[in-house]
């Protein structure tokens, strides 16, 4: 009975590689079309690889906590020859058998051989990981530390998967503070002193993710906005929108007024977005997720309610459907639910702004209608942005429009 691969699917438009967690089937195991075969972890979400057609499950190659690109071989499944050709998949031609010792001394070493070859002078064969990558955009190797780095160290950084940011504590003794490989492997040993974990695939994402932002001019204004009217909104409405919900939507409402504010410098041209999708940050077990709600300027507050909450719960249980996970132009994050009041957030490298709300807290503000100063409930709203496409006049100006609808929810 020939066999065809079990190939590692795209699961996303934006998704290279996939962690094996769990393997759902055996060897010798009879499965159905489209039933389960592997649960994988992207950097976005939990998934599952399933049977391409009816057969009988062959060998298993792929490896739990092990990371394979799209298109990896993760094993074979036994099908009938029917079904093979149907499918167009030329089955798997299985690997040549080692020749004869006839070739070999007695001793069990290979004959005719100039140098006798030790185990420690071979190539060991690797496990299929992934190595982290950076896309996008180019990261100098000057920008965080590493301002002096040799081919040679450079190559030994790639052996290892390592980029100039995670050498920027290195304090270079070569020419110049050139970081030489003699004080690379210093570092190295030094590292075996401490105690060390594996970074999971989210962190990794995330990691990349911020050094590919990182690498544009990057500013972030910040002003106050009285939650009051808000509040007494949110008590009103059934179902309850969350306080992240009401400024995305006013922001949607901001950046339809002026799309260029949110849009792209590619050369010479600023790339206005076609939508206003926004998406809003959610924390999940060792990273942030960043689901999208489509076309929000078009949809009142109301109806945005549930889509919202469900996103929430498959982001938390990282499930989230492949629509949600298509960036959108800007980010909302509320990290007043931690307690903070004021911070800095980095927008995602395919977005230039993204907006965040601060802890709530009672403070004296002055009222022109009683000529005196009345408790209210603020808050500080901060937007980073990229500073090649948006000034601090015009991120102020977007600022304050934000605040501006913040103050009348009944028409968010």
């Amino acid at each position: 009975m020939p066999a065809i691969p079990i190939l590692m699917p795209q699961l996303g438009e934006s998704i290279a590689e996939a962690t094996i967690v769990r393997v759902l089937i055996e060897p010798g195991q009879d499965v159905d079309e489209g039933q389960e075969i592997f649960e994988v972890e992207t950097n976005k979400a939990v998934m599952t690889v399933t049977a391409p057609c009816k057969g009988k499950v062959g060998e298993l190659t792929a490896q739990v906590n092990v990371s394979y690109p799209v298109g990896s071989n993760l094993g074979a499944l036994e099908v009938s020859s029917q079904m093979a050709k149907d499918m167009g998949v030329d089955p798997i031609k299985s690997a040549p058998k080692p020749q004869s010792s006839s070739n070999h001394h007695e001793d069990g070493e290979p004959a005719n051989l100039h140098f006798k070859i030790s185990d420690a002078d071979t190539i060991q064969e690797r496990l299929p990981t992934v190595e982290p990558v950076v896309g996008g955009l180019p990261v100098p190797a000057g920008a965080t530390g590493a301002h002096y780095i040799s081919p040679r160290m450079r190559a030994r950084m790639n052996e290892l998967g390592l980029n100039a940011s995670d050498l920027s504590a290195v304090a270079g003794t070569g020419a110049g503070g050139r970081v030489t490989v003699e004080d690379f492997e210093q570092f190295l040993r030094n590292l075996d002193a401490h105690r060390m974990t594996n970074a999971s695939p989210m962190r990794i994402a995330v990691a990349d993710s911020m050094r590919r932002s990182w690498s544009r001019p990057l500013a972030t204004v910040g002003s106050p906005v009285v939650l009051d009217p808000l509040l007494a909104h949110r008590k009103k409405a059934n179902p309850k929108p969350g306080p992240a919900l009401y400024v995305i939507r006013a922001l949607a409402l901001a950046l339809s007024e002026d799309t260029a504010v949110a849009g792209r410098l590619v050369g010479n041209r600023i790339v206005h977005p076609r939508a206003i999708d926004i998406g809003f940050a959610v924390e999940v077990a060792d990273g942030v997720l960043v689901p999208t709600l489509r076309e929000v300027e078009k949809k009142p507050l109301a109806t945005l309610v549930e889509v919202y909450n469900k996103l929430v719960e498959q982001a938390r249980s990282r499930r989230l459907p492949n629509e949600a996970s298509r960036p959108g132009i800007a980010t909302v994050t509320n990290f007043g639910t931690f307690g903070i009041v004021w911070a800095t957030p980095i927008p995602l490298p395919e977005q230039n702004l993204v907006l965040g709300l601060g802890a709530g807290r009672k403070a004296p503000v002055w009222s022109e209608e009683v000529k005196t100063f009345i408790p209210v409930t603020e808050a500080e709203l901060t937007l980073s942005f990229d500073h090649r496409i948006l000034d601090g006049g015009g991120a102020g100006r977007l600022l304050a429009r934000v605040a501006q609808l913040l103050q009348t929810p009944e028409k968010l």
